[in-house]
């Protein structure tokens, strides 16, 4: 399989992260500057990034590549199914969609009530934690890829996108469309998931059409996802919610 098919939602999932962490970071700057927030979130990354290296290397080793794939493929259906179920909800109207203004207010509130330090706490906290699900989704796809580096990068540029972005508008991103890029990524990271859960089971001849079985898989999930959706807005009584 092409390493693109893992570039591409290591870059829309981590894009989505890093929308979550400006929105803090920005709210932080007006508490206490740019500069300090800045230095927060840098220190953040930083540590995140010797995350990323030290696994790396231990990937490198070749240590129970099969048992490793297997887990990894476990955890991407746990992830992928905790996105996709979060977007089939908010597409239905179970869940209310994430609102970056609503947090960006509530982050400045938060704010107004406490200290400088606790500030500088809360952009550090707020890009770790975001960036740790990206770490995860990095190392996930990287055991796949056979440029590991390359996925790390397309999450990379998913940050540099969003700074770049924020940079210019300095403002929270309110039309960011995050619940469809859920429902994509969350698609594609259960696709992904599934193979190669099976894969490492042993099953991969199982697949009719080998590689080819990830584009379906990832049809399968999405298209499964718009319809549960929409069959929930039409029957509001066989909505759990309801």
């Amino acid at each position: 399989m092409s390493d693109w098919g893992l570039y591409l939602p290591a870059f829309l999932a981590a894009a989505v992260e890093w929308v979550e962490a400006f929105t803090i970071v920005l709210a932080v700057s007006l508490s206490i500057g740019w500069a300090r927030a800045a230095g927060a979130a840098a220190a953040a990354l930083a540590l995140l990034g010797v995350m990323t290296a030290v696994t790396g290397g231990v990937l490198r080793l070749g240590l129970g590549l099969v048992w490793l794939q297997g887990a990894i493929g476990v955890f991407l259906l746990l992830f992928g199914a905790r996105w996709l179920a979060k977007a089939v909800a908010r597409q239905a109207g179970l869940k209310a969609r994430h609102d970056e203004a609503a947090e960006f207010a509530a982050t400045r509130a938060a704010l107004a009530r406490g200290e400088r330090g606790a500030a500088w706490l809360i952009a550090f906290k707020g890009v770790l934690l975001e960036g740790l699900e990206v770490w995860m989704i990095v190392v996930s796809l990287g055991v796949k890829a056979q440029h590991p580096l390359g996925v790390a990068a397309a999450a990379l540029l998913a940050l540099l996108a969003v700074v770049a972005a924020g940079a210019v508008l300095q403002a929270p991103f309110h039309r960011v469309p995050e619940n469809a890029i859920k429902f994509v990524v969350g698609a594609m990271i259960l696709a992904g998931g599934t193979f190669w859960t099976h894969e490492a089971l042993g099953g991969l001849a199982a697949w009719p059409i080998g590689d080819w079985s990830l584009p379906a898989l990832f049809l399968f999930y999405l298209l499964g996802g718009f319809g549960l959706a929409a069959w929930w807005r039409r029957h509001p009584l066989g909505n759990p919610a309801a």
